[in-house]
């Protein structure tokens, strides 16, 4: 009988202390960023930018700073990638995503794979990180340059990614079509790398920021892997025909057996919402990345080089959303 009574008493003091935490997450709003493959750089923005949003939320409750008056509380789950998440965006399943800065352009402007299903209540918050283009060949594929592709197993990233859109776009412009490959694969960012280090394919593409954990894993794994120069006229045409890409360099050294530069172009790396996200959402996930910004770009090596009054302008597109604005004029920013 005592048995019983104590194991009562335990459960009852167990409630007791659940009370104010469950009270707590009942307050609390939740909202989803939209991100990519859970080994690339956009899983890191998502989870960072929550990371910030809850110091911002921590220094308010122990009165250290002005924090957010209101409990948010955020997921950053792996995703197909830039159209998937402005797609959800849209569908007003999340809130907030990261996609690339060409993506942003198409989908507001309802050009590209958005013909026809415009998306003119996108909104930009801030870019991020630049992201060049890369297409990483085994070794003993022996690609050299595009057309050393011919014959080869691709993997031209899964439907609604933006590598696949850029892979897409690429091909388009060089004037080639699937018919050129021996084989092509649909697989995710986070799949392609083992496929290569396997042997199951002999090159992928992939928009990342650098340096990258999975692409030193591809150099360093069986496969021996390298990006390949993208350069000359169809590459030159696609940069000079839109304001989102820009020539890109990876340094000689930033990944291990990488003997030269390697010349490609990129795009940007964005952060975009909806315009029916509430202002003081926006607002406060802007705040919360501004005011601990040192503290967001230790958070991975493709951040080190970040500059604010950058962010808010490279690589954007659609029309900032007014909740980040208040935030860039309040600071000063704008």
């Amino acid at each position: 009988m005592r048995k019983i009574i104590s194991s009562i008493s335990a459960l009852a003091m167990l409630l007791a202390l659940s009370l104010p935490i469950m009270s707590v997450a009942k307050s609390a709003e939740f909202f989803t960023i939209g991100t990519g493959g859970p080994t690339g750089v956009y899983f890191q923005v998502g989870n960072s930018v929550c990371k910030m949003l809850h110091k911002q939320a921590i220094s308010a409750e122990h009165g250290r700073k002005k924090g957010t008056a209101k409990a948010y509380r955020c997921t950053a789950p792996s995703t197909g990638g830039s159209n998937y998440n402005i797609g959800q965006i849209k569908a007003g399943e999340f809130q907030f995503g990261v996609a690339q800065s060409d993506w942003q352009f198409h989908a507001y402007n309802g050009s590209s794979k958005w013909e026809g299903k415009q998306f003119g209540d996108l909104r930009a918050v801030f870019s991020v990180h630049n992201e060049p283009f890369q297409i990483w060949a085994r070794k003993k594929a022996k690609v050299k340059d595009f057309d050393g592709l011919k014959g080869k197993v691709v993997n031209i990233g899964n439907p609604g990614s933006g590598q696949r859109g850029t892979m897409e776009e690429l091909m388009k412009a060089m004037g080639a079509d699937m018919n050129m490959f021996k084989g092509t694969t649909e697989l995710t960012s986070s799949q392609q790398v083992k496929a290569l280090c396997d042997g199951k394919i002999d090159a992928f593409g992939y928009s990342v920021g650098f340096p990258n954990g999975a692409m030193e894993e591809a150099a360093t794994c069986a496969a021996k892997a390298m990006p390949i120069n993208l350069t000359g006229g169809p590459v030159q045409g696609l940069i000079d025909g839109a304001d989102y890409y820009a020539k890109a360099v990876i340094p000689k050294g930033t990944y291990t057996g990488q003997k030269k530069d390697v010349t490609t172009f990129g795009v940007k790396a964005t952060f975009v919402t909806g315009a029916n996200v509430s202002e003081e959402l926006v607002y406060l996930v802007t705040k919360a990345v501004m005011e601990n910004f040192e503290d967001f770009k230790k958070q991975h090596p493709a951040f080190a080089f970040l500059e604010k009054k950058n962010m808010i302008k490279d690589g954007l597109s659609a029309p900032l959303h007014p909740g980040a604005m208040k935030y860039y004029k309040e600071a000063g920013l704008m």
